[in-house]
């Protein structure tokens, strides 16, 4: 089986001149590799060519027969790791937490493994007789939330 370092290693040498960062990279039993990568402003259809290239001219087919996929990190899917947070401040996201209670909110801040949500709730407001709808924001742990992910909108 391939060793996953060493992918790892080369798809590292790639992104050193890139301003794309590692998502994911997974390797099955059968030497199916997966690279996920992820930018800013999205990912290009010639960057992921051209990293799965860099790759194959890297890894010796004689060695060891393998298939590689490489593409982005898919829209909608769960974050894996903490510069995606960062690309989605301001956007709207999904957290299923710990207990599996979900919210969305506009995701705010990111701090280290923290991360702020606010999130519309209705709050009992001392003088009013019915709960007034109010911004609350909810911070969580990075590595203690079920999952995360953007919600695409099409308004």
């Amino acid at each position: 089986m391939i060793d996953k370092n060493v992918v790892k290693k080369l798809v590292d040498e790639w992104l050193q001149d890139q301003e794309y960062f590692l998502v994911d990279i997974e390797i099955s039993p059968d030497n199916r590799i997966v690279v996920e990568i992820d930018h800013v402003d999205g990912v290009w259809i010639e960057d992921c060519v051209a990293l799965s290239r860099y790759i194959e001219e890297r890894l010796s087919r004689d060695d060891e027969d393998y298939e590689l996929e490489v593409g982005s990190a898919g829209l909608g899917q769960p974050f894996k790791v903490p510069q995606q947070y960062i690309n989605f401040i301001g956007k709207e996201v999904e957290v299923l937490d710990a207990d599996g209670v979900k919210v969305k909110g506009i995701l705010k801040a990111v701090d280290g493994n923290d991360f702020t949500v606010g999130v519309e709730e209705k709050v009992k407001v001392e003088g009013k007789k019915r709960p007034v709808k109010q911004e609350v924001d909810h911070v969580y742990q990075m590595d203690k939330v079920k999952y995360t992910k953007y919600i695409i909108s099409f308004k």
